[in-house]
This record gives structure tokens, C-alpha cells and sequence, in this order.
């Protein structure tokens, strides 16, 4: 090697491989190629020698070059991209400035896209050819779809969503789709089923892979499918291609990665005479986004059914020539242009922060799988996505009327939903029979016609599965956030390993005493029979009166009633506002013995006896856990509700049948995957769920350090003395101890099994059966069913349900989708700030008030 030139070793045919300390280069076919490189060369030489030695095809792969960098702090590497003459200068630095003699460069082959929706004349002839198939083709989507031959038929995807034109709450929208006649038909019924299936495929595991061979993220066609002798090109409309999550900028490139820079029907990207459009507003959206790239606006002049042309907004002012005429292709819903004139020619007189043209509808479009992914997605975020993507500041109505819109388009209108809601029952309970549903409407002067006022559901699955967890049901309610007012109520159980088990939902008017009782009695009517199970609740008027009504059902000793602790201890703070007193009485109710619970309230009462007597007016096993009696194996609060209220929480802003359908596809999701581990389980021989294994095991090790004296052995009566000095007496025929877990949890606490290893009894005898892997699997074993197709759903031929008026949001603005929070919602154990200067708690230095006396 002359000193003029440095020796670069380059890999190619392989894959680079990135550790925290190294880069390699790796593949069963990976091949080097040693170069010569001039200290003076340039990028573009650089890139040409590569080419010529590797023999790799100029015109179909572009090479990206990765150098493999040393850093100065110790033997580690990091990837360093090679992209123009300086980049190339620093990396044949390296030799004079590091100790590495030979450089390595790793070559990254990237196929070059084609050059789709090239111009083949402008006033050809369509032709027809029967023999053209347009479904062999892999379309992409924007104008830029590639050529294909056109055959005459309407090719529109069957799984397309129709757009609808109005607005989500019912008003009339100004025409800010640019001519969006009443040509585009309103599809109020298809969708929504087909954009649940989509939106919870990660609930279910599964999703479209990027890898997959069969699926084009970039949106173009394969080489071998371009037809280059189409005298036309073919658009077809935009439609996500990934819902997952981490699929998201994958699904929002998708929809819009046709313009790399502003390319339509040829390399200057420009629209060309001859281009065939899907539809009017496929049409209408590529002109569109070819206006917001190219910084212009234009104006409507003349837009039908059969006719859109359209013409620069400065026209007059600059005699700008821009012009875009399209008509109907007769029988079919093709547009074609048939006149174009471009580019423009005008100039901006000014940097505008929106554009005419980047309006809801577009930004609806837009933001599709984002809001599939992630019903929250806030309006901000919007906001946010669109700058990126255009670079225009839009206005928070217009991303908030986009957000409707897209909704409305891949969920169904608000409105519409009441009355598709009984069909979607008759859907589900096609696939799904014995389920329960259960209606209360109001009569109305209306002939056929009933006001929607409540509805109950439960699925079979979910009704069999209870059969075999814990005696115990927690309800809550939560609000509803669309256009409509309303709550949730949610019945929920919980299986053996201590998991959520939804049972039942309703959608009501509000809580009330007699939704409340309604909710209630259907559970007990149409989803369990099973005695004595323990309800645990806030302490709502109407859960209190249903509760204790002889009637419904659920009065003690049909069913037990239990408040959560958590809101118990709320309407505490409410009262008397005094953390000590509200710690004392979380204390009080979380203590297992009486003797516990007794030293706790009398503390409490020498602190405030007004307190002490406002406890004492509530009966004790309502909400201490020592005089339960073992009914709610437990659990103190009604968090198992709340969870799965927050894991609803962006689907209460949707229709009321993608509220339903998300309970279906959520609730399946959960029995897939818990019956699979239960099968495993199963399998392996274990006799316990994680949860009560886990329990036990801690138990054990504790057990063994514990001191044991024999008193009876027909009774089995022990003295077991803990590591601490404490005493306990168990009775193992009786399966008591004095220390009353093994009540309260339903699996034996660590005295019963230290007494059981004292006697080799085996003490897996003392767990109850709803802990066993059996009735884990039991719970989650019952199957749910995929529903049909909406057009095989049987009729429904019953009264028309609408929306109450009364319960309509009118308020400008979004709901707030987030509640007020309240002394309940305060973390326990936060540090206070300690103020630097006077050690004081409560303060800092800045908001001292000690300052002088300090100094």
C-alpha cells in the first residue's frame, strides 16, 4: 500500500449485526472485497469503485455505507455512516489518527423503487383488455399506484370504509372536502366490525409483519407487475396496512409515502392527462395532498357527479395557469383526467401557518391508524403529527373535527349505533348462543320506535367461567364520553391466580337506585345463581339499597355485601380531613385480628372521638377485613373494576357497538391467553396457580424457622411460636389458626404449614379448590367464536332504538375523559421538601420564610 492510498476492506451480501460494544458484519453468503482507496477520493468515486468490484447493479440497488468507527474510550466500535465527501475524508482519517491499519466498511444494498405512474402519452386511448386481471397486481396507494391496465369494471376493495360526509354530532359541515357532493354515498352500517377486527389485533397477538413476504410497506408494486405498455395509470385509495402499535409509523407512511417529494403521474411531479382515479374523492385527496406539497392552494370551480375541475387560487391575481379537469369514465366510478395544465407559477406573498386544502377530512384520513392503534390519541398529538408530516400548524378544531371524522369512519355514527346495536346483539349471539341480553326502552309517539334507556349483556363464555373462580364480584361505574351521555356498569370476578375475570356490562342512564338494581337483578336473573357470593362495592345510595332488597336477590345469606376500602377510606378524608386518622384507618381495616383492629380504633378515638363514632355507625364487616368471616378472600378494594374501566377508557368515547364489540374482542383475548397457560400448567403437573405458589412458598421458608409443641393429636391442637415471640394456636382438623389468614385468603398461612411438616400432613389439603390449576384452566376453558360477517347477520325485524335527546352532549369542546381527583387518588407515603436553609419540612429554600433568621 503506497502512502497515497489506504487500504478499505468492504463486506457485502450479509447483514450488520450491533452490539453495546462492537459492529460486525454477518451472513452465510456475506463476501469482502479489499479496495485501494486515493486519500483524495470523493463520495461519488468512492460509490462508483464499489459498484464496479462488487458488480452489484447500478440502476436496481443503492448502496448505504456504514463505517465500523473506533471511539477513544477503550476497544469499542459504533456505526458510522458514510453519506458524502467529508464523512469520506473522516473515515480515511482513521488511519493516521487511530492505531487501525485497514479500514472496514459494510455495504447496506437497498432495492431502488420503481418509477411508478410513468406518463405514456397525453390523449391515448383507453384501452380495454378482458384478459387483464387487476387483482394479481400489488397496489400501493396515492396517484403514484403504479400502471395497470384498466378493464372497466369498478375495482373498489370490498374492505374499503365508505366516508361519510357529516359531522360526528349531527351538524352540517361546511364543504371543506373541496366539492364532496352527494354523490359519495353514506355507508352508515359497514365498518365498525371490520375496524375492531383491525384496531385489536394486538390484543390477540397478532398483526401484519413487515417482514411477511406478501406484504409492500412501501407502497409500490414489484418490479415484475409494472406493465409498461398501460396506457393509463390506476389509483386506488389509501388503506392502512398495520394496526399494531409499533407499526405506526409504518401504517401513517403508508397511507402518504407516494411523494418522496411532490411526485403524482410522472418524475416532475406532476398530475398527468390520461390518469385514472378509483373515485371522485380518491381524486380529490391526491389533488389535495399535490397542493400541500406544493405549497399552493387552489379553488373548485365546477364540481358534480360526472365532473370536478379545478383551477390555482391566484389565477387571476398572477395569471397562474394551473388548471385540473377530470370527468366520469362512463358506467364506472373511474375519473380520468382529460385536460391538465401545470405547474404553478405563482409565488406565496407570505409563509402561511395552515393551508386551504390540508382540511379535517384529509387530516382524518391521516390520522386512521393512529386512532385504530390508540383510541386516546389527544388532539394535541394530532396536531403534533400533522406538523411533521406536512408542515402546517392546523387549528385544534380542525384535528378535533378530524378525530370525529375518523372515528365516525371506522367505528359508525354515534347516533346510528343505538339502532345498529340490536342487530350486532343478533350477530354475536350467532356465533356465541347463550348469551344474555337484556333491554329497557321507553315507549314514544313514534310508530316502530322506542328510546334507548338501558342494556344489559354477558357473554357464555364468561357465564360458564365464573362457575369456577372466587365467590366474589366487584362493581363500579364509569361515564361514558361520547356524543352521548351515559355509564358503564361492570360486574368483574376473579380467578384463581388472582386475575380479572369480566362477567357483565351494562349501559345505563347513570347510577341511580333503580340502574343499580336493574344491573343487579339481570346478574342475578341471566348470569349466576351461586349463593353467598360477596359483592364488594363503593357506597353508592342505589348499590347500598339493591344490596339489602329481599327482592333482587343479593341480601345476606343469599349474597354478602362489602365496601371497597379505598373509597370507604375517601368518604373518611371527605368528612374530617386528617391524614393520621385516614392512615389509622386504612390501618383498622386491613388488620387481620380483632385484637389488631381494636388497638387501631381506640387510638383513633383518642385522637377524634367524632371519628371513632362515624367508624362505629358502619357495621364492621362492611369494611374491616378481621370481621369479614373470610367472604371476600382478601380483596379490599374494587380495583379489579377499575382496571378494566381504564382499559376501556378510550373506547368510551366511541359508539356504543364498538364499546360492545371491544368488550367481545378484549374478553377473547384474555381466554386465549389464560387458557393457554392453564393448558401449560396443566401439563407440568402443577397442582397451583402462580399466584397461591408463589403465596405458599414464602410461607413455607417462614414456616421453618417457627417453634412447635403438641397439645392434642386427635384434635391436631398446636402452640406455634413465630421467629418473633409470637404465639399462635391451630387446629388442623378444624383448619383454624388463631392468627385467621388461612380464612381470610383460602390457602393455609405459614403456621398451619409449619404445624403440617411437624406431622408430615400434607398441607396442599387446605387450599380451596379455586386456587388448583383444574379450575384455572375451568375458568378460562369455555371458547368464544368469531362473528360473521355483517351481511350473513340474522334481521332483526323489532322496534327502531334511538338515542334519548336528553342524554345528548351539547357542549362545544371534547368531555373530559379524565375524572377529578380527590383525596383518593393522593400517594400514600409521598416525601415532603425539606427546606435547604432551615431544615423545615414543607418548603424550600426559594419559598423560606426563615431566611433572616437562618443568616
Amino acid at each position: 500500500m503506497s502512502a497515497s492510498t489506504i487500504r478499505v476492506i468492504c463486506y457485502y451480501n450479509g447483514h450488520i449485526v450491533r452490539t453495546k460494544t462492537d459492529v460486525e458484519y454477518e451472513g452465510s453468503e456475506a463476501r469482502i472485497v479489499p479496495l485501494k482507496i486515493p486519500i483524495e477520493c470523493t463520495f461519488q468515486e468512492l460509490i462508483d469503485m464499489i459498484y464496479s468490484k462488487t458488480i452489484i447493479d447500478k440502476r436496481r440497488f443503492k448502496l448505504v455505507l456504514i463505517c465500523k468507527y473506533p471511539l477513544r474510550n477503550g476497544n469499542r466500535f459504533q456505526p458510522f455512516e458514510v453519506r458524502d465527501d467529508s464523512s469520506v475524508r473522516e473515515m480515511l482519517d482513521l488511519v493516521n489518527t487511530t492505531t487501525i491499519e485497514e479500514i472496514e466498511l459494510f455495504i447496506k444494498v437497498v432495492r431502488v423503487k420503481a418509477q411508478l405512474n410513468q406518463c405514456v402519452g397525453g390523449h391515448e386511448d383507453v384501452f380495454v383488455r378482458n384478459h387483464d386481471n387487476v387483482a394479481q397486481f400489488d397496489y400501493g396507494c396515492g396517484p403514484s399506484s403504479g400502471p395497470v391496465p384498466y378493464t372497466g369494471l369498478n375495482a373498489d376493495d370490498e374492505d374499503s370504509a365508505d366516508e361519510e360526509p357529516n359531522d360526528e354530532y349531527g351538524e352540517d359541515v361546511d364543504d371543506e372536502c373541496d366539492g364532496a357532493d352527494a354523490d359519495v354515498e353514506v355507508d352508515r352500517h359497514a365498518s365498525f366490525l371490520r375496524a375492531f377486527n383491525q384496531a385489536l389485533e394486538n390484543e390477540q397477538g397478532v398483526y401484519v409483519s413487515a417482514q411477511a413476504p406478501s406484504c409492500d410497506v412501501s407502497n409500490h408494486p414489484d418490479d415484475e407487475t409494472l406493465d409498461e405498455s398501460s396506457p393509463v395509470t390506476y389509483h386506488l385509495p389509501p388503506t392502512p396496512q398495520f394496526q399494531h402499535v409499533e407499526n405506526l409509523d409504518i401504517a401513517v407512511a403508508s397511507c402518504w409515502t407516494p411523494w418522496v417529494q411532490p411526485t403524482t403521474g410522472n418524475s416532475s411531479g406532476e398530475f398527468v392527462i390520461g390518469q385514472v382515479f378509483n373515485s371522485k374523492s380518491d381524486l380529490q385527496e391526491a389533488a389535495k395532498i399535490y397542493s400541500i406539497k406544493a405549497h399552493q392552494e387552489y379553488v373548485v370551480v365546477a364540481s358534480t357527479k360526472k365532473l370536478l375541475v379545478l383551477r390555482c387560487k391566484k389565477a387571476e391575481e398572477c395569471h397562474c395557469p394551473w388548471k385540473l379537469r377530470a370527468m366520469v369514465i362512463k358506467d364506472t366510478s373511474l375519473f380520468v383526467i382529460n385536460k391538465y395544465t401545470g405547474p404553478h407559477t405563482c409565488v406565496n406573498p407570505c409563509l402561511n401557518r395552515d393551508h386551504h386544502q390540508l382540511d379535517s377530512q384529509l387530516v382524518s384520513t391521516h390520522i386512521k391508524a393512529l386512532i385504530q392503534a390508540q383510541f386516546t390519541l389527544s388532539t394535541a398529538a394530532i396536531q403534533a403529527s400533522v406538523m411533521e408530516k406536512w408542515g402546517y400548524q392546523i387549528s385544534y378544531k380542525k384535528a378535533l373535527d378530524g378525530k370525529h371524522k375518523a372515528i365516525r369512519q371506522l367505528f359508525g355514527d354515534f347516533s346510528q349505533s343505538y339502532t345498529q346495536l340490536p342487530r350486532l346483539f343478533l350477530g354475536i349471539e350467532q356465533s356465541n348462543p347463550g348469551g344474555a341480553v337484556v333491554w329497557k326502552t321507553c315507549e314514544t309517539n313514534m310508530p316502530n320506535t322506542e328510546i334507548f334507556q338501558r342494556v344489559f349483556w354477558s357473554f357464555k363464555p364468561t357465564i360458564e367461567g365464573f362457575q369456577h373462580c372466587r365467590p366474589v364480584m366487584s362493581i363500579d361505574g364509569t361515564h361514558l364520553y361520547g356524543k352521548y351521555k351515559g355509564k358503564l356498569l361492570i360486574a368483574m370476578g376473579c380467578d384463581g391466580n388472582n386475575q380479572l375475570f369480566p362477567l357483565a356490562f351494562a349501559i345505563t342512564e347513570g347510577e341511580n337506585n333503580d340502574s343499580w338494581g336493574w344491573f343487579l337483578a339481570c346478574i342475578r336473573n341471566h348470569v349466576t345463581q351461586r349463593p353467598g357470593i360477596c359483592v364488594i362495592s363503593d357506597r353508592h345510595p342505589g348499590i347500598m339499597a339493591a344490596m339489602v332488597d329481599p327482592h333482587l336477590g343479593w341480601a345476606t345469606p343469599f349474597a354478602y355485601h362489602r365496601i371497597c376500602m379505598r373509597h370507604f377510606a375517601s368518604n373518611f378524608m371527605t368528612r374530617f380531613k386528617d391524614k393520621i386518622l385516614k392512615n389509622l384507618v386504612c390501618r383498622a381495616a386491613l388488620a387481620s385480628t380483632e385484637r389488631k383492629f381494636k388497638k387501631h380504633m381506640n387510638t383513633i378515638g383518642r385522637i377524634n372521638s367524632g371519628a371513632l363514632q362515624w367508624l362505629e355507625a358502619v357495621p364492621f364487616q362492611l369494611w374491616a377485613l378481621s370481621h369479614d368471616g373470610g367472604r371476600r378472600y382478601g380483596l379490599m378494594t374494587t380495583n379489579i373494576s377499575e382496571v378494566f374501566n381504564s382499559v376501556l377508557k378510550g373506547a368510551r368515547s366511541l359508539p356504543v357497538t364498538a364499546l360492545v364489540l371491544l368488550t367481545f374482542f378484549r374478553l377473547n383475548g384474555y381466554f386465549v391467553a389464560r387458557r393457554e397457560v392453564g393448558a401449560n400448567r396443566l401439563a407440568s403437573t402443577e397442582q397451583f396457580t402462580p399466584y397461591v405458589d408463589a403465596q405458599i412458598q414464602g410461607r413455607v421458608v417462614k414456616a421453618g424457622s417457627m417453634e412447635i409443641v403438641l397439645y392434642d393429636h386427635e384434635k391436631g391442637l398446636f402452640h406455634v411460636k413465630s421467629r418473633r415471640g409470637r404465639t399462635h394456636r391451630v387446629t388442623l382438623h378444624e383448619k383454624t389458626c388463631t392468627c385467621v389468614k388461612t380464612l381470610i385468603y383460602g390457602f393455609p398461612c405459614s403456621h398451619i404449614i409449619s404445624a403440617c411438616q411437624h406431622r408430615c400432613v400434607d398441607f396442599r389439603l387446605f387450599v380451596d379448590r379455586y386456587y388448583t390449576t383444574q379450575s384455572y384452566y375451568d375458568t378460562w376453558a369455555p371458547l368464544f367464536h368469531p362473528i360473521f360477517n355483517e351481511d350473513e347477520w340474522p334481521l332483526y325485524d323489532g322496534t327502531v332504538i334511538v338515542p334519548p335527546e336528553s342524554m345528548r352532549r351539547f357542549g362545544s369542546g371534547r368531555p373530559k375523559s379524565t375524572r377529578l381527583h380527590n383525596e383518593m387518588d393522593v400517594r400514600e407515603g409521598k416525601t415532603l421538601n425539606r427546606c435547604g436553609l432551615c431544615k423545615q419540612l414543607g418548603h424550600n429554600r426559594r419559598s423560606c420564610k426563615n431566611v433572616n433568621q437562618v443568616q
